[in-house]
């Protein structure tokens, strides 16, 4: 390791106490989506983020775009740190929107207490934790007055768990941005290079309800559904058949989440609402597995007397592929990992899915990378007790500086 970067793990040992109660900040605010009320966490992260001389441009979401989505207010925050002409622009994503907590906590789910060297918290793992990791990488970088060029952005946004498209998606669409380069928020040791698509619909069987003493009055929308469902489960064995080429990844997936309907124990049910998701591996077309699933359903009802299904697609995100520059992210995150580490960590697909996946859409090349644990249960991430190790936030830091350093250092 050289003097620079030596001195770069240093001020981070330094400051590790500040960034671990940066952190407990942030996670503090609860960001609960549903409901999805996020403007108020993106003005408390730009507060935090000026006592370091920093301006966060709060770039608001128009009220009916956010509303007509399922959310309250979204405010993405962009953080832009220009060097010398020359270089490239790095951005560096993280989400501050989180899935609501739940119950069974053994710690309060917002008091980001901090237990035997674990912080926890609801987003404690996924991903306010990159908040930290990224903001003290960047002052890292600044702190010993290296020469850089190119520019650093800090991208903050709010919608990850709703698909993405009034975050970064939204940040691309109005042209607010546009790097070079990409690190988006991690969730474990690995480097992740693409992940699965997902299609969510949401399926509403039609009926009439009728008493349930003379149900032949009414027409049942439960047994409808309910070949709906045996023909979406009854697909999992041919599912199972497709295999995806990419390490990290097997194949693809279907399920239905939540069953919603009836008035009454005694009232033939009129109405079923039914969420499914169908997550699809990289080779396969969203367009074509849509039209398949859509076909699938309406086949499960077809001569049904009185019964009429509406589709809805609630969301259809794109997988993750990897793009040219790609491997220099990760040819130099694998190279400071193996500084910090000790071992060389595997570039990989994951069956999960992301909003940087946005990015590659619009030709950025991009890889998720921060702190986590070895395998994503470790962390509990969307479960009770969430939980970060504080070394994998230090070790994850010091790797995204050593990465930075490589990409915006002016070469001697």
């Amino acid at each position: 390791m050289s003097t620079t970067e030596q001195k770069i793990t240093d001020w981070i040992d330094a400051h590790f106490d500040e960034e671990v109660a940066f952190l407990q900040q942030v996670v503090q605010v609860p960001t609960d989506t549903p409901p999805g009320n996020n403007a108020p966490h993106a003005a408390r992260v730009a507060q935090l983020l000026e006592a370091y001389g920093w301006e966060a441009e709060q770039h608001a979401v128009p009220s009916d775009q956010v509303e007509a989505y399922g959310m309250q207010s979204i405010t993405n925050l962009i953080v832009r740190r220009p060097y010398a002409a020359g270089g490239p622009t790095v951005a560096l994503n993280a989400h501050g929107d989180v899935v609501p907590p739940g119950d069974n906590w053994t710690y309060p789910p917002y008091g980001a207490q901090v237990v035997d060297g674990y912080l926890y918290g609801r987003a404690a793992a996924v991903s306010k934790s990159d908040f930290a990791t990224y903001v003290f990488a960047t002052r890292a970088l600044e702190a010993l007055g290296i020469a850089l060029k190119g520019q650093l952005e800090l991208h903050f946004t709010y919608d990850e768990e709703f698909g993405g498209l009034l975050g970064p998606g939204w940040l691309l669409e109005q042209k607010l941005t546009k790097p070079d380069f990409v690190i988006a928020a991690g969730f474990s040791y690995n480097i992740v290079t693409a992940h699965n698509a997902c299609l969510q619909l949401e399926i509403t069987v039609h009926g009439k309800s009728g008493h349930g003493a003379m149900p032949e009055t009414g027409i049942d929308a439960l047994q409808a559904a309910s070949k709906i469902l045996n023909a979406i489960y009854g697909q999992l064995p041919e599912l199972k058949k497709i295999k995806s080429k990419v390490p990290g990844i097997d194949s693809p997936t279907m399920l239905v989440g939540r069953i919603d309907g009836g008035t009454n124990t005694n009232v033939v049910p009129g109405k079923v609402t039914m969420k499914m998701d169908r997550r699809m591996i990289p080779e396969e077309d969203p367009v074509a597995v849509e039209a398949q699933v859509r076909a699938l359903i309406e086949d499960a009802v077809q001569g049904e007397p009185g019964i009429r299904v509406e589709i809805r697609r609630l969301l259809l995100s794109h997988a993750l592929r990897p793009l040219p520059g790609s491997e220099q992210l990760v040819s130099n995150l694998q190279k400071n990992a193996l500084a910090i580490l000790g071992e060389t960590i595997p570039a990989q697909g994951t069956p999960l899915y992301a909003d940087a996946r946005l990015y590659g859409e619009h030709g950025i090349p991009a890889v998720l990378y921060g702190a986590g644990p070895r395998t994503v249960p470790e962390s509990n991430a969307k479960k009770a007790d969430e939980k970060l190790a504080l070394e994998d936030l230090r070790r994850a830091s010091k790797i995204v500086a050593l990465t930075l350093l490589d990409f915006l250092a002016v070469k001697a």
